[in-house]
């Protein structure tokens, strides 16, 4: 007994070490960029880990640079985001809800061909995407967030799979209280499937704050940088500058901070509500009275 209490305590000691040595690694190199947003460097080479000379000079001149239009970028972002997101979540739920709950004709042939297609990347399509959208006159904000939506309904097979694990009693013994299908699906599985809602909400908000592949395709044939995301609008900073492009380097990782200080904080207090939606026993759910349809 002794001797495998021995056994836990070094196995306890060396998964901690582990888990200490990989948050050390993870986290240097945030700590880095931070401590580089702070340093005084109009070279675009910082050879320190702490900076030699302290300035607020790059978080003032970010926000303050009329080339770069920094807070459009961001207001554009959040647009984009919030739109995307409410779009796409609504349509991935409902898309996994129908595919997970409902019996159809060539429901099996959609879920094969959704499987084929998404195991090929998306930036496949950019060029075709990109004439299609410049015949609808729609290399804009509005563009960006139709290509983000109209892929949506293929991401639903995790959505899918977490349906498949409701117990199909729920819904039968709602219809046979009387409830519709559509009472099925508001009254029980959205309760339900609040953490993957979250999940969702999460993953397709994100989406838009780090992607400067399309953005890039679909919005710099403006030629406007106030029309830019924040993603695409910080890589241009560095690309289209040449030769100054060192001088707005540590601007850059300024702003690359500013940044990921709200979405942090988001995605800390969201996944608050993941763990209790994960957690909470679902014998907790309010009980659910439907109106009897009489014929």
């Amino acid at each position: 007994m002794k001797s495998y209490s021995n056994q836990r305590k070094v196995s306890l000691f060396f998964r901690y070490l582990l888990l200490t040595i990989l948050a050390i690694l993870w986290l240097i190199p945030i700590l880095w960029i931070v401590l580089a947003s702070f340093s005084y460097n109009d070279t675009g080479f910082i050879s320190t880990f702490f900076p030699e000379k302290w300035t607020f000079q790059n978080y003032i001149g970010i926000f303050t640079n009329s080339q770069f239009p920094y807070l459009h970028w961001i207001i554009n972002t959040l647009l984009v985001a919030i739109i995307s997101a409410t779009l796409s979540t609504f349509i991935q739920i409902t898309v996994a809800y129908v595919l997970s709950r409902l019996r159809f004709r060539l429901r099996k042939p959609f879920l094969q061909i959704a499987l084929v297609l998404g195991m090929f990347p998306g930036f496949m399509s950019m060029i075709a995407l990109y004439y299609i959208l410049k015949g609808l006159n729609m290399l804009n904000l509005g563009g960006l967030i139709l290509v983000y939506v109209g892929g949506a309904g293929l991401g639903f097979y995790v959505a899918k799979g977490f349906f498949d694990t409701i117990p199909r009693s729920l819904d039968e013994a709602a219809e046979l209280d009387g409830a519709t299908k559509w009472q099925v699906f508001t009254k029980i599985g959205l309760p339900l499937s609040k953490p993957m809602i979250v999940y969702t909400a999460l993953t397709t908000f994100m989406a838009p704050w780090v992607d400067f592949i399309f953005s890039g395709i679909i919005l710099s044939t403006s030629g406007d940088p106030k029309t830019y995301t924040i993603a695409y609008g910080l890589y241009n900073m560095l690309s289209s500058s040449k030769g100054s492009a060192t001088a707005y380097f540590a601007q850059f990782v300024a702003g690359c901070v500013v940044i990921a200080i709200p979405i942090t904080i988001l995605f800390i207090i969201m996944q608050k509500f993941y763990v209790n939606g994960i957690t909470a026993p679902r014998s907790h759910l309010p009980s659910l009275r439907f109106q009897r349809h009489t014929p």
